[in-house]
């Protein structure tokens, strides 16, 4: 009786042991398939002054986690960062734009959800002449305007 009660308990710590190895093992597939989906992914984000006659744009770019900072874009310049996109798919970065005596206005220069296939690895954002905010396209290779959204 004590013989089977020893090789019950031996059994039972052998089958704890073995799920135990089975989800270590399911956990480090998940892992590295994730960091498979991601790896490497470093994004770039430009934003170019275009609004000619030499308007400066003011400009506020941050994520949850970074802030850009205020910066004023002459015309004609750029400002540009990179990153890495996060493992869960949420990178995010917003800006806020404003030139003369216009609104400040909102864009999501970077949202994976939605520019992981259109902005591969570059994001090139445009404030054109006519206030107009265009982003390229690298799936067709073209410059798209999107307009801006309300700001929160």
């Amino acid at each position: 009786m004590e013989a089977n009660a020893a090789n019950k308990e031996q059994n039972n710590m052998r089958d704890a042991g073995i799920k135990t190895l089975a989800i270590f093992i399911f956990l480090i597939f998940c892992l590295s398939e994730c960091s498979i989906v991601v790896r490497d992914r470093r994004v770039r984000v430009s934003i170019v002054n275009r609004l000619g006659n030499g308007r400066t744009m003011n400009i506020h770019c941050q994520s949850r986690d970074d802030d850009l900072g205020y910066l004023r874009i002459p015309d004609g310049y750029e400002t540009e960062w990179s990153f890495n996109v996060n493992i869960w798919g949420t990178t995010l970065f917003y800006c806020d734009v404003q030139w003369g005596d216009s609104e400040w206005l909102h864009f999501d220069a970077y949202s994976y959800k939605s520019d992981s296939g259109r902005c591969d690895t570059v994001c090139r954002w445009m404030v054109a002449e006519d206030g107009l905010l265009y982003v390229y396209n690298q799936e067709n290779e073209k410059w798209e305007h999107m307009p801006f959204q309300d700001m929160l």
